[in-house]
């Protein structure tokens, strides 16, 4: 069943501080700010890697056409750690509390850096489960 379970992986950053964003440079680069440079978080071995691990381990519920996202948001910490998981939309079935174990299970990110300082980051993750 694994096979269907399709990962729509659509990072956005909100940090645990108020800054406005004057330059976007990719999901994987960073965003000039008026407080200054912030890095974004990234998965070691990056994003591939990250759909990979997600992939490998989420264990779809045994329910036919069953079809959504679940919303997930978390705190990537500054020491890679990730903190205050929740689920901000779920579709029912045990899906929102097989993406918190999942994420609970991930292995520590690179932090974010706000003028190369490690700085908590707000992550919010939609992850699609199709089981058509």
């Amino acid at each position: 069943m694994r096979i269907k379970v399709l990962f729509v992986f659509l990072l956005l950053i909100c940090a645990g501080m108020t800054f406005s964003q004057q330059r976007n440079n990719g999901p994987d680069e960073y965003i000039e700010t008026e407080n200054g440079l912030v890095i974004r978080p990234k998965f070691v071995g990056g994003i591939a890697n990250f759909y990979h691990f997600v992939g490998t381990i989420y264990e779809l519920p045994k329910v036919k056409r069953l079809h959504g996202k679940v919303i997930i948001q978390f705190v990537v910490e500054t020491d890679g750690s990730l903190a205050d998981i929740k689920v901000l939309k779920d579709i029912g079935y045990g899906t929102g509390n097989e993406a918190i174990r999942v994420m609970k299970a991930s292995p520590k990110w690179i932090p974010g850096t706000l003028n190369g300082k490690p700085v908590r980051v707000l992550y919010t993750l939609p992850i699609s489960v199709d089981t058509r």
